[in-house]
């Protein structure tokens, strides 16, 4: 059934809240994605705080355009928006989805910290790992020299006593 005017201009009100709002906006194109794994998506979505919304590709070129974005290029195919308050999670989660449904769902770009990004950086931007293993890789590389000292030292020590 067709929305009619009011309708399309809450579904754009709707849609430039969103790319005003939201630190990261990532533009997934999704192509025989079936009911069952949209869900599962959702799903893996919400839990990390990531919101996933089917867009009509006009209103999101008007609203892109509105918003002072520019416009983008031709989007292949279906088009929804994944977006919410963390930089990178949004990209994370529609890479990740992406992987385990077999390419039906993919990264078209995007808008990273209020400017227009395409494919290649949003993609760079989901290989980034979350805070807890940079936390740990962080910690791995402290401890990583102490921990070949404390070897030196006791091949030292055996040495002297053998």
């Amino acid at each position: 059934m067709a929305k009619n005017k009011t309708q399309k201009q809450q579904a754009l009100d709707e849609l430039s809240g969103v790319l005003k709002k939201a630190k990261t906006v990532v533009f997934a194109g999704f192509n025989k994605l079936t009911v069952s794994e949209a869900t599962q998506t959702r799903k893996a979505m919400r839990a990390s705080g990531v919101k996933f919304l089917v867009v009509k590709k006009t209103l999101l070129a008007k609203s892109l355009a509105d918003n002072s974005f520019g416009a983008t290029t031709a989007l292949p195919g279906q088009v929804a928006l994944a977006y919410g308050p963390d930089l990178i999670a949004p990209a994370r989660e529609v890479f990740a989805a992406g992987k385990k449904f077999d390419s039906k769902l993919s990264i078209l770009g995007g808008i990273f910290e209020g400017v227009l990004v395409d494919k290649e950086k949003m993609s760079a931007i989901a290989s980034i790992p979350s805070r807890e293993v940079l936390y740990g890789q962080f910690v791995n590389l402290i401890n990583s020299p102490i921990q070949c000292f404390v070897i030196a030292l006791n091949a030292i020590a055996s040495r002297k006593t053998g």
